[in-house]
C-alpha cells in the first residue's frame, strides 16, 4: 500500500508542461521532475510487477542502486551538445579537406522498449577555416545517445548539431548498431544490425563525396 501510495504521487506530478525545444531544435515536452525517493519508490512498484519481493534481503538496495545507473546512463539530459563545439581551431594551414573520425563506440536504449543498442559511429565533415577537437566528436555522440531514442533521430541530430555550429561545407554520419528490443525480445535475431546514414551539404549533393566517405569508412581509403 506504501508503495503504491507513492507511485500514485509520482503519476500526479507528472502533469505536461509548456512545450519547448532542445539544443537541436527539436520540440520536447517539459515534465516535472519527480524527487529521487520517488524514483525509487517506483523501482519497488517495477519489481513487484515482476513477481518478486521489494522487501527481501538481496533487492533492498536495488532501487537505490537503479536510480544511482540511470543518472549516468542517461546524463545526456543534463548536457547541452552546444556547450561541446563551443571550442574551434583555426591553426589548420590551408587544410580543407575531409575531417573523419570513426568507430567510435557508443550505447544508448531505445525509447519503445526503454532496451539497450550498442554500436560504433563514424562522423566526417568538411572544415570551413576552423576544426572542433577530435574528442568533442565523440564527447557530441555521447550526449545524444544518454538519452531515450531511435537510431534514425540520434544520426539526425548529430548531424544538425555539427552543420548548426561548425557550418562546414558538409557533414556525414554513419551508424551501426545492433539492437536489443530486437536481438533479446520478440524476433530475438541476434547478431542482425542496423546502419543509418544522413549527409548535408557537399556530402548531399555530390555521390562522388558520400562514396569516399564511406569507402574511408569501410576501407580506410578515399
Amino acid at each position: 500500500m506504501e508503495t503504491s501510495l507513492a507511485m500514485d504521487h509520482v503519476i500526479n506530478k507528472l502533469t505536461p508542461a509548456a512545450r519547448s525545444s532542445d539544443a537541436a531544435g527539436e520540440p520536447v515536452r517539459a515534465v516535472l521532475r519527480p524527487s529521487r525517493e520517488e524514483a525509487e519508490a517506483a523501482v519497488r512498484v517495477l519489481l513487484g510487477y515482476l513477481g518478486d519481493d521489494p522487501d527481501r534481503e538481496g533487492l533492498l538496495d536495488t532501487p537505490r542502486r537503479v536510480v544511482s545507473a540511470y543518472d549516468e546512463l542517461y546524463g545526456g539530459y543534463r548536457e547541452r551538445p552546444a556547450d561541446v563545439l563551443d571550442r574551434t581551431f583555426s591553426e589548420i594551414g590551408t587544410y580543407d579537406d575531409i575531417v573523419l573520425v570513426r568507430d567510435i563506440p557508443f550505447s544508448s536504449h531505445c525509447e519503445h522498449h526503454m532496451m539497450p543498442f550498442v554500436g560504433k559511429a563514424h562522423v566526417g565533415y568538411l572544415p570551413v577555416e576552423r576544426v572542433v577537437g577530435l574528442s568533442k566528436i565523440a564527447r557530441l555522440i555521447d550526449i545524444f545517445a544518454r538519452r531515450l531514442q531511435t537510431q534514425e533521430r540520434l544520426s539526425s541530430q548529430i548531424v544538425t548539431e555539427i552543420d548548426t555550429v561548425l557550418k562546414p561545407r558538409g557533414v556525414a554520419v554513419m551508424l551501426e548498431a545492433e539492437h536489443t528490443c530486437m536481438s533479446m525480445r520478440g524476433v530475438q535475431k541476434a547478431g542482425s544490425s542496423t546502419i543509418t546514414t544522413q549527409f548535408t551539404g557537399v556530402f548531399r549533393d555530390d555521390p562522388k563525396e558520400q562514396f569516399r566517405f564511406i569507402n574511408l569508412v569501410r576501407n580506410g581509403i578515399g
